[in-house]
């Protein structure tokens, strides 16, 4: 158990870091191609490239707090500091699409006119290849480590790509229609709040409790059936999430005229071999047949 929470605190850390390394390099290479065309767009998406970095270092902070052992005041450890982080990446992004839509609308009332150069075009591409990357690499990461901020931290990424195509595309566009620059912006934002949607639903749900996953529970039953060798009669699942930490209860029906000792065996044997091969903490509750 140890061995799986240092590796994913170990992905985490990496993921964090390449993320503050890349978009502060990116946000520079935007800001200087927004300020040298004039484009609102590109500043805008320079500075939601940095706020990315303001997001990876909330997943730092995430998994070092989510790697404490649990202690009297938090029997079940500290996991959920990872959740908090991702809901607070989600109304960072929402925030950002605000500011979209105020300056892209206010570019608008102005017939604000854009002339981009060949500078924000290679910058763009540039953009585009090294956040979705890095979004790749999150969505990689928080697989392998059911990590909800990274996975936050890739939509993130993915946002900023999304927003660099759209800027791509309205660069080619430009010449032929004068508003291109504002409307892109109001585009960027529902990329943006999309993102926050999709991030804070799942942040929200697993907070407020959610059903056991039905590949989760014929996991459990075929290890029953492996571990015991008879149908045990699984039923009346509920999953407890915690980040990092997982716990699973459930029934089992047994012959009544087994001993309580014969009984616990059964049960401490199942316990044993889904803690070892999925990681989770189980409660057994058992009934007669």
């Amino acid at each position: 158990m140890s061995k799986i929470k240092n590796n994913n605190n170990k992905l985490a850390y990496i993921e964090g870091w390449l993320s503050i390394v890349v978009n502060t390099l990116l946000f520079g290479l935007k800001y200087w191609a927004g300020i040298v065309s004039g484009s609102i767009a590109i500043v805008a998406d320079a500075w939601h490239t940095l706020s990315d970095s303001v997001t990876s270092i909330i997943v730092l902070i995430g998994a070092k707090a989510s790697s404490k052992p649990a202690d009297k005041d938090h029997p079940f450890g500290h996991g959920r500091a990872e959740i908090i982080g991702s809901i607070i990446i989600g109304v960072l992004l929402a925030v950002v699409a605000f500011d979209f839509v105020i300056e892209s609308i206010q570019s608008l009332r102005n017939r604000d006119v854009t002339v981009f150069g060949t500078l924000a075009i290679v910058v763009t591409i540039v953009s585009i290849l090294m956040k979705e990357g890095m979004a790749q690499y999150a969505f990689w990461a928080a697989k392998k480590t059911s990590s909800k901020s990274l996975k936050a931290d890739g939509w993130h990424h993915r946002s900023d790509a999304f927003s660099s195509v759209v800027i791509l595309a309205g660069i080619f566009l430009q010449p032929y229609f004068w508003w291109i620059d504002g409307v892109m912006g109001i585009i960027i934002a529902g990329l943006l709040f999309y993102g926050t949607y999709e991030i804070l639903k799942d942040a929200i749900s697993t907070l407020l409790g959610k059903d056991a996953d039905p590949e989760l529970i014929q996991k459990i039953k075929d290890m029953a059936i492996d571990c015991c060798h008879n149908d045990l009669n699984l039923h009346h699942f509920h999953i407890h999430n915690y980040g990092n930490h997982q716990e699973v209860t459930f029934h089992i029906k047994l012959d009544g005229d087994l001993s309580l000792n014969e009984a616990h065996e059964i049960a401490d044997k199942l316990e044993q071999k889904i803690k070892k091969e999925l990681g989770i903490i189980p409660t057994i509750h058992m009934e007669p047949l």
